[in-house]
């Protein structure tokens, strides 16, 4: 029997972007012919698809762990890196995606419905695409962005139209088993049923669909037997129908408690109060059973209930209970009038320059936004000239000058993204700014004489402390001293 398996946690990672190429064409008698690095390739990304042949997660619960594929790097002659391939998951109908935080990301419900839930990285740009006429041969490239890695996870919640609820051993599967082509396990103990069974069930013009749910015991929605594992699977069904066994010997058990009992299980889960209910009382083809079903019947229908007395064994009653059934599904199916959603185009703000600059607690100041982040991270840190390329870039996009406004000084760490900087305010890259030697920045070679903010930190440290040491240096002597007199 195959493992029935509706929630995994995905370990995603997607592809990271490949770096791009610094390189100079060279040939004979033209020796430099310009840059013609290739950019790198984009990552692939990891998406999900809604498969009507899938109709379980077993296969990541055994390999929860997913990568896609890397794009690879530029190279010279203009050559561009290839991209990762995409990897597609495919998933049951009706898979919930969550967050860990239990956030829901998406409902995935119908064939083909696709989300993409890890991005791949992008990939740099070669120094052929950064070329401009000012800085005609770029001594350096860009690096691929990472591509996103988190976890999430997935529920599968049966897409079913018909929901038969009960206590264990009440007949469910053997009503599904004559209502449709469904052949689950059946036997004479409880908890025969493991995981949900569908059945789909035809009716002259009508077809839907029916989800035998394994047994509800008290207290399956805190957990106790296998309610809280499957009651997920009756949140989508738009009729529940209590099976309720009519022959039970056991003691304490009657057709009113179960139902009270299955009930308060339902409104403790919540969600479920607004689904019609019908009720079917089982095995009425026991002597005991018929005569408890019509004594419980006028009680039941007193509460507003459509009861009908069947037998899973003799098939009585299972036309009438059929056609309800199909008359309630044909009822939620009916999807009013909806008014077409209205695209709303909300422009950037004028004054939204894409980041902000909080101010720490520590005199330090975060750069928050997604392209000086994204900058950062593709730039390569061992090569000045693409960190003077950055303070450019950073500068026309306005950091330098808001960081100025909020009170920064130079010396002050600053930080974008995972780097942390000691700020020192660059020339805006115009007219004065000429580029030098290909990988070089004449701009980052005259140091500022003004000591860094670690070094200012480490010398007010060192003075605080200096007042103790030389206390102790004072009473050293004084204690030798008279050490010699008492010598003496």
């Amino acid at each position: 029997m195959a493992t029935f398996v509706d929630r995994v946690v995905l370990h995603l990672q997607a592809g990271d972007g490949g770096h791009g190429c610094v390189s100079i064409h060279r040939e004979k008698f033209k020796p430099f012919g310009g840059p013609d690095g290739g950019n790198g390739g984009h990552g692939g990304s990891v998406s999900l698809v809604v498969d009507p042949q899938v109709h379980t997660l077993l296969d990541f619960h055994f390999r929860p762990h997913v990568k896609a594929e890397n794009g690879t790097g530029g190279a010279g002659s203009n050559r561009d890196g290839a991209n990762g391939r995409d990897l597609v998951l495919k998933v049951p109908d009706g898979t919930v995606v969550h967050a860990p935080d239990g956030t829901v990301l998406a409902d995935l419900v119908g064939a083909g419905t696709t989300i993409e839930v890890a991005r791949g990285g992008r990939g740099g740009r070669g120094n052929a695409s950064l070329a401009n006429a000012r800085r005609k041969a770029p001594g350096f490239a860009e690096l691929g962005e990472p591509g996103d890695r988190l976890d999430v996870v997935l529920e599968l919640k049966s897409v079913a139209d018909v929901g038969l609820v009960g206590f264990p051993s009440a007949g469910k599967s053997s009503l599904i088993s004559v209502l449709s082509a469904a052949k689950p396990k059946i036997a004479d103990y409880p908890f025969t049923t493991l995981v949900p069974n569908l059945g789909v069930v035809r009716l002259d013009n009508h077809t839907f669909t029916v989800a035998d749910v394994p047994g509800l015991i008290p207290g399956a929605a805190t957990g106790k037997g296998l309610g809280l594992e499957f009651l997920r699977h009756v949140e989508r069904c738009a009729v529940l129908v209590h099976v309720i066994d009519t022959a039970t010997l056991e003691p304490g058990r009657d057709p009113v408690a179960d139902i009270d009992a299955i009930e308060a299980e339902l409104a403790e889960y919540g969600g479920l109060a607004d689904r019609p209910r019908l009720v079917a009382l089982n095995k009425v083809d026991v002597p005991d059973g018929r005569d408890l079903a019509e004594i419980v019947r006028p009680d039941l229908e007193a509460r507003g209930l459509r009861v009908f007395e069947v037998s899973a064994a003799t098939r009585e009653g299972l036309k009438e209970l059929t056609y309800a059934m199909a008359e309630l599904v044909a009822q939620s199916r009916v999807v009013p009038d909806v008014e077409p959603t209205r695209i709303v185009i909300r422009p950037r703000a004028v004054d939204d320059a894409g980041f902000t600059i909080e101010a720490q607690p520590d005199g330090s100041y975060t750069v928050r936004g997604d392209r000086p982040e994204r900058w950062v991270r593709q730039t390569n840190f061992d090569n000045d000239e693409a960190i003077g390329y950055l303070a450019d870039r950073l500068a026309r996009l306005g950091v330098e000058e808001q960081l100025a406004k909020a009170g920064a000084q130079p010396g002050d760490l600053v930080r974008i993204g995972e780097r942390e900087f000691d700020w020192q305010p660059t020339l805006y890259a115009g007219a004065e700014f000429v580029p030098g030697n290909r990988g070089t920045d004449h701009r980052l070679e005259d140091k500022s004489t003004r000591a860094s903010a670690a070094e200012r930190l480490a010398a007010r440290k060192a003075r605080r402390q200096r007042p103790a040491d030389e206390q102790d240096g004072a009473d050293q002597p004084a204690d030798s001293d008279e050490a010699t007199d008492d010598a003496e």
